[in-house]
């Protein structure tokens, strides 16, 4: 039995499919499995509740520990990790975030370092997955380019490698059903860097429309952000996300989905192709 965390998210959803899709034994876990359709044992299971993470752990061999980015995520990787441990788990595959450990400024993947260390310290075979900005990150803009308003960009010509997030869900199946990646730390990157213009550039050609952009200082999207009811200290490690990108700190590439799947990455272009309905 695979438990997975986050279950109804993007990356979830995929990893749940596919290894159901495989003949493997799944568990679902989310806050809220009521009218939840997954093929899979769906299960209530919140991280600041540790009866629900035993309730959610008991019986199973790995987990895929995965969670929405906040200043609460020490909170609960340590609360599942401690779960995990206490039931005897064999195997656990954490997603994490590109940058996690290397940077001295506190950002998002600072948020994922004590569970990196932690799953690392414990008896469970472990691989850490640090994917870099999400190809679907930028589904928020449909709204926008369905109104023919502008798209507001934060970070300037800062470049990622933007990485579909069905390729990470790929990956994730890969490390939790087979013993080869036990002990890796994977740096999951699409095939080319791209920046916010370059992404719009794409966008235009799949749809075949006109598509604006606008710059946004960093204060003021803060600003909106809180506005919008985001936590600020939510906000706060956003923002110097966005400026870490800006200054070209996360314009990086590697072949590590490559290496675990035998194949190159997604492209934006594919993606967006192949999302285009969201779009239009």
């Amino acid at each position: 039995m695979i438990l997975v965390t986050g279950a109804t998210g993007t990356v979830g959803t995929e990893v749940v499919r596919l290894l159901a899709r495989r003949g493997e034994r799944v568990r679902a876990m989310t806050r809220n499995p009521r009218g939840v359709s997954l093929p899979a044992e769906v299960v209530r299971g919140d991280f600041d509740d540790r009866e629900s993470l035993d309730s959610a752990v008991a019986g199973v061999g790995a987990v895929f520990l995965l969670d929405a980015p906040g200043p609460w995520l020490e909170r609960h990787d340590l609360a599942m990790l401690d779960a995990v441990r206490s039931h005897g788990v064999g195997k656990v595959v954490k997603l994490s975030a590109i940058g996690t450990g290397e940077e001295t400024e506190p950002r998002v993947g600072g948020w994922h370092l004590p569970g990196e260390r932690a799953l690392r310290a414990g008896k469970a075979a472990w691989t850490i997955l640090r994917p870099s900005s999400f190809a679907t990150n930028t589904l928020h803009w449909a709204s926008r380019i369905k109104a023919g308003q502008p798209i507001s960009n934060l970070t300037g010509n800062g470049a990622q490698g933007v990485i579909d997030p069905r390729d990470v869900a790929e990956v994730a199946v890969v490390a939790l059903t087979t013993p080869d990646h036990a002990g890796r730390t994977y740096t999951l990157t699409g095939p080319e860097l791209l920046s916010t213009p370059d992404q719009v550039e794409i966008l235009r050609n799949v749809l075949g429309r006109s598509i604006e952009i606008t710059d946004v200082p960093l204060e003021v999207a803060r600003k909106q952000m809180i506005a919008a009811g985001r936590d600020p200290d939510f906000a706060d490690g956003a923002m110097r996300g966005q400026r870490f990108i800006a200054e070209g700190g996360n314009a990086r590439l590697t072949d590590d989905v490559a290496r675990v799947l035998g194949r190159t990455a997604r492209t934006y272009a594919t993606w967006a192709d192949d999302h285009r309905a969201a779009f239009d």
